[in-house]
Protein backbone atom coordinates (compact mmCIF):
# COMPACT_ATOMS: atom_id res chain seq x y z
CA UNK A 1 0.00 0.00 0.00
CA UNK A 2 1.38 3.62 -0.75
CA UNK A 3 1.87 5.60 1.95
CA UNK A 4 0.44 9.05 2.23
CA UNK A 5 2.50 11.97 2.91
CA UNK A 6 0.18 15.65 3.85
CA UNK A 7 2.48 18.45 2.38
CA UNK A 8 1.85 21.98 4.38
CA UNK A 9 4.06 24.29 2.89
CA UNK A 10 3.17 27.17 5.02
CA UNK A 11 4.49 30.68 4.58
CA UNK A 12 7.28 32.24 3.47
CA UNK A 13 10.23 30.10 2.77
CA UNK A 14 8.20 27.18 3.20
CA UNK A 15 7.00 27.38 -0.40
CA UNK A 16 10.41 27.52 -1.83
CA UNK A 17 12.22 25.15 0.78
CA UNK A 18 9.49 22.26 0.37
CA UNK A 19 9.10 21.42 -3.08
CA UNK A 20 12.91 20.43 -3.58
CA UNK A 21 12.17 18.25 -0.17
CA UNK A 22 9.40 16.49 -2.29
CA UNK A 23 11.14 15.72 -5.12
CA UNK A 24 14.11 13.93 -3.00
CA UNK A 25 11.59 11.93 -1.74
CA UNK A 26 10.42 11.05 -5.38
CA UNK A 27 13.79 9.95 -5.85
CA UNK A 28 13.91 7.43 -3.17
CA UNK A 29 10.51 6.50 -2.88
CA UNK A 30 6.84 6.17 -4.08
CA UNK A 31 4.03 7.80 -2.03
CA UNK A 32 0.60 10.12 -2.42
CA UNK A 33 0.84 13.38 -1.83
CA UNK A 34 -2.25 15.44 0.04
CA UNK A 35 -1.24 19.19 -0.58
CA UNK A 36 -2.69 21.42 2.35
CA UNK A 37 -2.65 25.07 3.58
CA UNK A 38 -1.91 26.40 7.33
CA UNK A 39 -0.53 29.61 8.32
CA UNK A 40 -0.54 33.20 8.17
CA UNK A 41 -1.57 33.47 3.92
CA UNK A 42 -4.54 31.52 4.56
CA UNK A 43 -5.58 32.69 8.00
CA UNK A 44 -5.51 36.66 5.87
CA UNK A 45 -7.86 34.85 3.52
CA UNK A 46 -10.08 32.57 5.17
CA UNK A 47 -9.78 34.02 9.32
CA UNK A 48 -8.60 29.88 10.35
CA UNK A 49 -4.59 29.22 10.12
CA UNK A 50 -5.41 25.85 10.93
CA UNK A 51 -8.53 24.61 8.47
CA UNK A 52 -10.21 21.64 9.28
CA UNK A 53 -9.40 20.00 6.12
CA UNK A 54 -5.94 20.19 6.93
CA UNK A 55 -5.97 18.99 10.56
CA UNK A 56 -8.06 15.85 8.98
CA UNK A 57 -5.30 15.04 6.48
CA UNK A 58 -2.53 15.24 9.10
CA UNK A 59 -4.83 13.06 11.34
CA UNK A 60 -5.05 10.30 8.17
CA UNK A 61 -1.90 11.11 6.63
CA UNK A 62 0.86 8.43 7.34
CA UNK A 63 3.40 11.69 7.91
CA UNK A 64 3.23 15.23 7.21
CA UNK A 65 5.94 17.31 6.19
CA UNK A 66 5.76 20.95 7.02
CA UNK A 67 7.67 23.58 6.36
CA UNK A 68 7.37 26.48 7.93
CA UNK A 69 4.65 29.31 9.47
CA UNK A 70 4.83 32.72 10.75
CA UNK A 71 2.76 34.49 13.64
CA UNK A 72 0.36 31.75 13.79
CA UNK A 73 3.25 29.00 14.62
CA UNK A 74 1.64 28.67 17.84
CA UNK A 75 -1.84 28.40 16.11
CA UNK A 76 -0.87 25.66 13.74
CA UNK A 77 2.01 23.52 14.53
CA UNK A 78 0.72 22.95 18.25
CA UNK A 79 -2.19 21.52 17.42
CA UNK A 80 -1.02 19.38 14.87
CA UNK A 81 1.66 17.57 16.93
CA UNK A 82 -1.19 17.25 19.53
CA UNK A 83 -3.34 15.87 16.68
CA UNK A 84 -0.85 13.28 16.17
CA UNK A 85 0.09 12.48 20.06
CA UNK A 86 3.65 13.79 19.17
CA UNK A 87 5.35 13.46 22.46
CA UNK A 88 8.85 13.95 21.40
CA UNK A 89 10.39 16.54 19.10
CA UNK A 90 13.67 14.81 17.68
CA UNK A 91 16.85 17.84 16.37
CA UNK A 92 19.87 16.21 15.76
CA UNK A 93 22.67 18.73 15.17
CA UNK A 94 25.88 17.43 13.24
CA UNK A 95 28.95 19.30 11.16
CA UNK A 96 29.19 17.95 7.88
CA UNK A 97 32.25 18.12 5.51
CA UNK A 98 32.71 21.61 3.46
CA UNK A 99 31.02 23.54 6.05
CA UNK A 100 32.50 26.22 7.90
CA UNK A 101 31.87 25.30 11.44
CA UNK A 102 32.36 26.87 14.76
CA UNK A 103 32.68 23.99 16.17
CA UNK A 104 33.56 21.11 14.06
CA UNK A 105 33.11 18.30 16.92
CA UNK A 106 29.89 19.02 17.31
CA UNK A 107 27.50 15.61 16.63
CA UNK A 108 24.58 15.39 19.12
CA UNK A 109 20.78 15.35 19.08
CA UNK A 110 18.18 16.98 21.36
CA UNK A 111 15.16 14.62 22.39
CA UNK A 112 12.41 17.48 23.49
CA UNK A 113 9.46 17.07 25.24
CA UNK A 114 6.63 18.19 23.03
CA UNK A 115 3.51 18.79 24.49
CA UNK A 116 3.50 20.43 27.66
CA UNK A 117 5.69 22.94 29.88
CA UNK A 118 5.35 26.63 28.77
CA UNK A 119 4.21 25.78 25.58
CA UNK A 120 1.13 23.88 26.92
CA UNK A 121 -1.02 27.14 26.10
CA UNK A 122 -2.24 28.19 29.20
CA UNK A 123 -1.78 32.31 29.51
CA UNK A 124 -4.41 34.05 31.09
CA UNK A 125 -4.28 38.58 31.23
CA UNK A 126 -5.87 38.58 34.80
CA UNK A 127 -5.79 42.76 34.15
CA UNK A 128 -4.29 45.37 31.66
CA UNK A 129 -1.17 45.13 33.48
CA UNK A 130 -0.70 41.65 34.51
CA UNK A 131 -0.55 38.22 32.88
CA UNK A 132 0.44 34.71 33.61
CA UNK A 133 1.71 31.50 32.21
CA UNK A 134 1.03 28.07 33.87
CA UNK A 135 4.18 25.46 33.08
CA UNK A 136 2.64 22.22 32.86
CA UNK A 137 4.78 18.88 33.73
CA UNK A 138 3.72 15.82 34.56
CA UNK A 139 5.06 12.39 35.24
CA UNK A 140 3.63 10.57 32.74
CA UNK A 141 4.89 12.73 30.01
CA UNK A 142 8.55 12.58 31.19
CA UNK A 143 8.21 9.18 31.46
CA UNK A 144 7.11 8.63 28.19
CA UNK A 145 10.04 10.90 26.84
CA UNK A 146 12.10 9.13 28.54
CA UNK A 147 11.91 5.49 27.74
CA UNK A 148 11.67 6.90 23.75
CA UNK A 149 15.06 8.10 25.22
CA UNK A 150 16.50 5.39 26.75
CA UNK A 151 15.47 3.79 23.36
CA UNK A 152 17.12 6.16 20.95
CA UNK A 153 20.67 5.54 22.99
CA UNK A 154 20.43 1.73 22.83
CA UNK A 155 19.62 2.04 19.34
CA UNK A 156 22.55 4.51 18.70
CA UNK A 157 25.25 2.79 21.42
CA UNK A 158 25.16 5.77 23.54
CA UNK A 159 25.57 4.85 26.72
CA UNK A 160 24.59 7.89 28.71
CA UNK A 161 21.93 10.53 28.30
CA UNK A 162 22.21 14.35 29.51
CA UNK A 163 19.13 15.73 31.71
CA UNK A 164 18.43 19.16 30.89
CA UNK A 165 16.73 21.11 34.18
CA UNK A 166 16.33 24.22 36.33
CA UNK A 167 15.51 22.13 39.42
CA UNK A 168 17.45 24.52 41.88
CA UNK A 169 14.66 27.51 40.80
CA UNK A 170 11.70 25.37 39.08
CA UNK A 171 11.69 22.75 42.01
CA UNK A 172 8.36 21.65 41.47
CA UNK A 173 8.19 21.03 38.10
CA UNK A 174 11.52 20.16 37.04
CA UNK A 175 11.94 18.41 39.84
CA UNK A 176 9.92 16.05 38.26
CA UNK A 177 10.78 16.12 35.21
CA UNK A 178 14.66 15.23 36.45
CA UNK A 179 13.78 12.65 38.76
CA UNK A 180 11.38 11.06 36.28
CA UNK A 181 13.91 10.74 33.13
CA UNK A 182 16.74 9.64 35.96
CA UNK A 183 14.01 6.74 37.24
CA UNK A 184 12.94 5.39 34.38
CA UNK A 185 16.46 5.97 32.58
CA UNK A 186 17.73 3.76 36.37
CA UNK A 187 15.08 1.21 35.51
CA UNK A 188 16.43 0.61 31.69
CA UNK A 189 19.99 0.54 32.61
CA UNK A 190 21.11 3.72 31.25
CA UNK A 191 23.36 6.33 32.95
CA UNK A 192 22.05 9.57 33.52
CA UNK A 193 24.38 13.07 34.02
CA UNK A 194 21.90 16.23 35.14
CA UNK A 195 22.65 19.45 34.31
CA UNK A 196 21.54 22.71 34.49
CA UNK A 197 19.81 24.44 31.13
CA UNK A 198 21.95 27.62 31.24
CA UNK A 199 24.95 25.54 32.07
CA UNK A 200 24.34 23.73 29.45
CA UNK A 201 24.17 26.14 27.10
CA UNK A 202 27.53 27.23 27.73
CA UNK A 203 29.15 23.76 27.78
CA UNK A 204 27.23 23.11 24.36
CA UNK A 205 28.85 26.64 22.93
CA UNK A 206 32.52 25.55 24.79
CA UNK A 207 32.70 21.65 24.42
CA UNK A 208 29.80 20.08 22.70
CA UNK A 209 31.71 17.26 21.12
CA UNK A 210 31.14 15.47 24.82
CA UNK A 211 27.54 15.69 24.64
CA UNK A 212 25.45 12.72 22.90
CA UNK A 213 21.85 12.35 23.61
CA UNK A 214 20.33 15.70 25.66
CA UNK A 215 16.91 14.95 26.94
CA UNK A 216 15.01 18.55 27.53
CA UNK A 217 11.96 20.36 29.03
CA UNK A 218 9.98 21.90 25.90
CA UNK A 219 11.25 25.26 26.12
CA UNK A 220 14.72 23.96 26.98
CA UNK A 221 15.04 21.91 24.03
CA UNK A 222 14.02 24.53 21.68
CA UNK A 223 16.29 26.60 23.04
CA UNK A 224 19.47 24.82 22.70
CA UNK A 225 19.00 23.43 19.90
CA UNK A 226 18.81 26.97 17.71
CA UNK A 227 22.42 27.14 19.82
CA UNK A 228 23.44 24.02 18.41
CA UNK A 229 22.49 25.05 14.63
CA UNK A 230 24.65 27.70 14.94
CA UNK A 231 27.62 25.56 16.02
CA UNK A 232 27.13 23.27 12.98
CA UNK A 233 26.46 26.32 10.55
CA UNK A 234 23.41 27.72 10.78
CA UNK A 235 19.40 26.22 11.01
CA UNK A 236 19.76 26.08 7.27
CA UNK A 237 21.17 22.67 8.34
CA UNK A 238 18.67 21.10 11.25
CA UNK A 239 16.22 18.90 10.54
CA UNK A 240 13.51 17.89 13.18
CA UNK A 241 10.80 14.77 13.44
CA UNK A 242 7.60 15.72 16.11
CA UNK A 243 7.38 11.37 16.65
CA UNK A 244 4.34 10.09 17.88
CA UNK A 245 3.61 5.93 18.59
CA UNK A 246 1.67 5.64 14.73
CA UNK A 247 2.49 9.36 12.83
CA UNK A 248 4.63 11.98 12.79
CA UNK A 249 5.12 15.65 11.69
CA UNK A 250 8.89 16.27 10.03
CA UNK A 251 9.67 20.15 9.47
CA UNK A 252 13.31 22.64 9.52
CA UNK A 253 14.01 24.08 12.62
CA UNK A 254 14.32 27.16 10.98
CA UNK A 255 11.15 29.68 10.83
CA UNK A 256 9.11 31.14 7.45
CA UNK A 257 12.31 33.57 6.97
CA UNK A 258 10.04 36.73 5.67
CA UNK A 259 13.01 38.49 4.83
CA UNK A 260 14.57 36.46 2.06
CA UNK A 261 11.58 34.89 0.99
CA UNK A 262 10.85 35.04 -2.36
CA UNK A 263 14.55 35.89 -3.75
CA UNK A 264 14.83 31.65 -3.98
CA UNK A 265 18.21 31.58 -1.79
CA UNK A 266 17.19 29.79 1.27
CA UNK A 267 18.59 26.66 1.88
CA UNK A 268 16.34 23.51 1.57
CA UNK A 269 18.78 21.02 3.23
CA UNK A 270 17.39 21.25 6.78
CA UNK A 271 13.83 20.23 4.74
CA UNK A 272 15.29 17.70 3.16
CA UNK A 273 16.77 16.12 5.94
CA UNK A 274 13.85 16.19 7.22
CA UNK A 275 12.63 14.26 4.69
CA UNK A 276 15.46 11.20 5.68
CA UNK A 277 13.99 11.72 8.85
CA UNK A 278 10.71 10.70 7.93
CA UNK A 279 11.84 7.99 5.44
CA UNK A 280 13.14 6.49 8.30
CA UNK A 281 10.13 7.13 10.26
CA UNK A 282 8.07 4.83 7.97
CA UNK A 283 11.23 2.46 7.74
CA UNK A 284 12.83 3.30 4.33
CA UNK A 285 16.32 3.59 6.41
CA UNK A 286 18.17 2.38 3.39
CA UNK A 287 16.53 5.58 1.44
CA UNK A 288 17.20 7.72 4.28
CA UNK A 289 20.84 7.30 4.63
CA UNK A 290 20.81 7.72 1.03
CA UNK A 291 19.52 11.45 1.06
CA UNK A 292 22.17 12.14 4.25
CA UNK A 293 24.52 11.05 2.27
CA UNK A 294 23.46 12.76 -1.22
CA UNK A 295 23.37 16.22 0.98
CA UNK A 296 26.67 15.28 2.45
CA UNK A 297 28.14 14.99 -0.64
CA UNK A 298 26.25 18.15 -1.57
CA UNK A 299 27.96 20.34 1.26
CA UNK A 300 31.11 18.94 0.47
CA UNK A 301 31.29 19.46 -3.13
CA UNK A 302 28.66 22.10 -3.67
CA UNK A 303 26.48 23.88 -4.83
CA UNK A 304 25.77 26.09 -1.64
CA UNK A 305 23.27 28.25 -0.80
CA UNK A 306 24.31 32.19 0.43
CA UNK A 307 23.71 30.73 4.26
CA UNK A 308 27.14 28.76 3.68
CA UNK A 309 28.80 31.12 1.88
CA UNK A 310 27.67 30.16 -1.75
CA UNK A 311 25.91 31.41 -4.57
CA UNK A 312 23.53 28.80 -5.48
CA UNK A 313 19.38 29.03 -5.59
CA UNK A 314 17.42 26.85 -3.52
CA UNK A 315 16.34 24.60 -6.63
CA UNK A 316 19.93 23.96 -7.64
CA UNK A 317 20.77 23.03 -4.29
CA UNK A 318 17.84 20.73 -4.48
CA UNK A 319 18.64 19.40 -7.84
CA UNK A 320 22.04 18.74 -6.99
CA UNK A 321 20.97 16.22 -3.79
CA UNK A 322 18.75 14.76 -6.58
CA UNK A 323 20.94 14.54 -9.06
CA UNK A 324 23.25 12.45 -6.49
CA UNK A 325 20.22 10.03 -5.78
Amino acid sequence: MTEQIAVIPGDGIGHEVVPPAIRVLDAVADFEYVEVEAGDAVKARTGDPLPDETYDAVTEADATLFGATGDTSADVIIPLRRAVDAFVNVRPARTYPGVDAVQPETDLVILRENTEGVYAGMENRLTDGVSTLTRLVTKSASERLAEFACDYAETSGVDELTVVHKSNVMRVTDGLFKETVQDVAEQRGVDTDPVLMDAMAMFLAMNPEEYDVLVCPNLAGDMLSDLAAGLVGGLGLLPSANVGSERGIFEPVHGCAPDIAGEGVANPLATILSGAMLLEFLDYDDAGQAVRDAVEGVLSDGPRTPDLGGDATTDEVGDAVVDRL
